[in-house]
């Protein structure tokens, strides 16, 4: 029984004050204060009336401009992938895939992937609506690596791949691109790219010369790996949903225009 089963049947939706506490906002007496304040919208128009209902499941609210998620059924995590596992909840050969680190969430699945030997963030979530606002090819999400690479990368490869690299399937280039670390044998560079095509980095490290040896994705988004070790998977904050919901509405709108 979710918390908004005890409304009356004969009313229309639930109290917004009892939504937004029950969505995690504030209490019930501290949403009422924000909702006298003009701090709340809904389908974006401001609401001040203690007595408005809303259909949770439905529309669309804001709190100081964030968007609030109010489905209670909707669930969201950051996972750490690890090496070798593939990004999919089932595998017809039978390898490690992010099913079995999901055992018993049958609903959940994985928005975006990584190749099988990448590791990093991925976000696991039953949100389908957000899940496509996120990974719609014509929105791509801000993604940070981190690429341990084969020999000494220089400034100029540095600047191609900020200026771009051809590939088979087009330009290909990053937002932005340093060095970390680096030695006779190795370079630890970081790459910050929108694109969502496959493999991306490895071809572009390729197409500079400098194949990679290890690949770590530490941002998803808003979303960022921290310390969250290989293998764990750690439930979003309030904070972090609004944070995606932002960034898949702004796609979103990107797309409509």
């Amino acid at each position: 029984m979710s918390n908004y089963d005890q409304e009356p049947e004969n009313q229309e939706g639930v109290r917004l004050q009892k939504a937004l506490s029950a969505a995690g906002v504030a209490s019930r007496r501290a949403s009422e204060d924000l909702i006298t304040k003009g701090r709340v919208k809904v389908n974006g128009k401001v609401i001040t009336e203690l007595g408005s209902r809303i259909n949770p499941l439905e529309d669309n609210v804001m709190v100081d401009g964030k968007p609030v998620q109010m489905d209670p059924d909707r669930v969201y995590f950051a996972f750490h992938k690890p090496k070798g596992v593939v990004s999919t909840m089932s595998d017809e050969k039978g390898r490690t895939c992010l099913a079995d680190y999901f055992i018993g969430m049958d609903r959940v699945f994985n928005v975006g992937r990584l190749d099988a030997e990448t590791t990093g963030v991925i976000l696991m979530t039953n949100d389908g609506q957000l899940a496509n606002q996120l990974a719609h090819p014509s929105y791509e999400v801000e993604k940070l690596y981190v690429a341990k690479v084969k020999g000494v990368l220089t400034r100029v490869e540095i600047q191609r791949l900020k200026d771009g690299v051809r590939l088979e399937d087009g330009l290909a280039k990053a937002d932005s691109a340093r060095i970390l670390d680096q030695n006779d044998a190795f370079t630890l560079v970081e790459l910050v790219l929108h694109s969502g095509k496959n493999r991306i980095v490895r071809r572009m490290m390729e197409a500079v010369g400098h194949p990679v040896i290890d690949l770590t994705r530490k941002s998803f988004g808003p979303l960022r790996l921290a310390n969250l070790k290989a293998g764990q998977f750690r439930e979003l904050s309030k904070l972090e949903v609004s944070s995606l919901m932002q960034v898949g509405q702004a796609g979103e709108k990107s797309r409509r225009r």
